[in-house]
């Protein structure tokens, strides 16, 4: 049984397909945004907040990096309206991707602060050097360059998990190529297409990433 090859209808829904990508795009970012001040406040809370609240903490960590991401999309989208809680598809996936990245990002900036040697900011301060000075000068940019490399696989892991949302019909790239497969009937090659999108996504952004560690981030040669 032979196959023939025809990308014509998938390139004919080429605006449906950059607007699946932009709309994966905007989801990623936002989600990544605010997941960040979730990563940040949990980080703080786990160095330096009572016990109660490292517990806590300790908790939602395991036990978003112990579940499938699809099933804790499916408890926000499909669990929640139990309680009362209903909200839009869109919503429930940007609502997910920012829980899950909040569990990695706390233990990522939580390595980052603690990879400060007080000894440096002892010294900073016997220098005379105030407290802005010594978070911008001692803490910032070693801490910056201990997570940057996480940080940035961070964003690349959640830019794919996107995908996963089209199991709620959250409007991103996966969902558009589902409608446009199930019109056509030309799975390998819409899937196909969809795979080099994202593909090329990733190799731009850790091409991005990695210039911009170059140029800023780089640590100084002994």
């Amino acid at each position: 049984m032979s196959y023939e090859f025809d990308f014509a209808d998938v390139f004919a829904a080429w605006p449906e397909l950059l607007q699946g990508l932009f709309n994966s795009l905007v989801l990623s970012a936002l989600a990544m945004a605010i997941g960040m001040v979730v990563s940040v406040a949990g980080a703080l809370g786990k160095t330096s907040g009572p016990k109660w609240l490292v517990w806590i903490i300790d908790e939602y960590i395991e036990l978003i990096r112990n579940t499938p991401f699809l099933i804790q999309i499916f408890m926000i989208y499909f669990g929640l309206p139990s309680l009362g809680l209903k909200m839009t598809s869109n919503t429930a996936a940007l609502l997910a991707l920012v829980v899950n990245v909040g569990a990695y990002g706390i233990e990522i900036i939580r390595a980052g602060i603690e990879s400060i040697q007080k000894g440096q900011i002892e010294a900073g301060k016997s220098l005379g050097m105030r407290p802005l000075q010594i978070f911008r000068y001692i803490i910032l940019k070693p801490a910056i360059q201990a997570i940057y490399p996480s940080l940035t696989s961070q964003f690349i892991l959640l830019m794919l998990n996107t995908s996963v949302c089209s199991a709620i019909a959250a409007s991103e790239l996966t969902a558009v190529a589902g409608d446009i497969q199930s019109r056509t009937f030309r799975s390998f090659e819409v899937y196909f297409v969809v795979t080099c999108m994202y593909l090329g996504l990733s190799v731009f952004f850790w091409t991005v990433f990695a210039a911009i560690e170059r140029s800023f981030l780089r640590k100084p040669t002994r």
